[in-house]
């Protein structure tokens, strides 16, 4: 196990064992999962927090047509405070998630959290290497908020807002190189999720709307199995583009594995229709690329 690797969530050992906790089976999108938790532990109580583990196992299923496991073992670790206070996700011996939960969380916090859909995410992308990080983050980034705007548990306006607040920590800094050599945290998670962004935009249109980068990454999560497969990250990026007919992830890829790309994101956001409104955003359908934001979002 590499320590970038396990600084970044995505651990490829099982991690030890620990007190044997209640285990909860649900079945969910066609998916078995096993919630290891103690429900005496969290003023919330159980049905809260299992109705949680559900809710995000749809979000992440409807993104990707199915949940990227069939079976994923989920153990939650209860910490001081409130809310849910992240998470990593593992490879070995089966799909494991372990997620540090708030003994004081509730249910309003549960029922908003991203950290759940953001891990299980991570299921559907094979492994391809500690140096690729950055996809594998940026995609988690970048789908954890499309899917629950699909889902209906989140508004678009607060993703676009997120990603117009957000998304500039991952252009390059002085010094940095392209996103295969940079693995700070600004250009692995938002430098990521930019990828994902320009890829998303450029295949929808390329294809007239027809596939985006949903499409894309359904197709890697069909035919690899998702995370414990070992896979380059040019297989990856090929079976993506060959899924949607284009060559975006490959071309963009090859533009920003080692140069420091720094795209022009405020014109994007003003062709998309995504124009800053305080705190917030106003989304304005007469801007060129509105029909490709709205895709975006769009369920498939």
């Amino acid at each position: 196990m590499s320590l970038a690797a396990a600084a970044l969530g995505v651990l490829l050992a099982a991690p030890a064992a620990t007190a044997e906790p209640t285990v909860s089976d649900l079945q969910v999108a066609g998916a078995a999962i096993h919630v290891d938790f103690e429900p005496g532990e969290f003023t919330a109580g159980a049905e809260p927090i299992l109705e949680w583990v559900r809710r995000s196992a749809r979000i992440v299923a409807g993104y990707y047509g199915r949940f990227p496991a069939t079976q994923l073992q989920l153990r939650l670790q209860p910490q001081s405070g409130a809310g849910v206070q992240g998470g990593q996700t593992f490879a070995a011996h089966g799909a494991f998630i372990r997620v540090r939960v708030g003994r004081e969380v509730t249910p309003a916090q549960l029922t908003t959290d991203w950290v759940l859909v953001h891990e299980m995410t991570h299921l559907a992308l094979p492994d391809s290497g500690s140096e690729h990080a950055w996809l594998s983050e940026g995609i988690a980034t970048y789908v954890e908020g499309i899917a629950r705007v699909q889902a209906g548990n989140r508004t678009e306006s607060d993703v676009w807002a997120e990603e117009l607040r957000s998304m500039p920590r991952g252009f390059p800094q002085a010094g940095d190189a392209g996103l295969d050599h940079t693995h700070t945290w600004g250009r692995t998670y938002w430098g990521g999720a930019m990828f994902c962004l320009l890829a998303d935009v450029d295949i929808r249109e390329r294809t007239h709307l027809r596939f985006g980068l949903q499409d894309a990454l359904r197709a890697v999560a069909r035919e690899s199995g998702g995370l414990q497969a070992d896979w380059p990250i040019a297989q990856v990026l090929r079976t993506g583009d060959a899924a949607v007919g284009t060559t975006s992830l490959e071309e963009l890829y090859a533009r920003m594995k080692d140069a420091p790309v720094t795209p022009d994101l405020a014109g994007l956001w003003q062709r998309l229709g995504v124009v800053r409104d305080g705190d917030s955003v106003r989304l304005s359908d007469e801007a060129p690329l509105a029909p490709v934001r709205r895709a975006i979002m769009r369920p498939r």
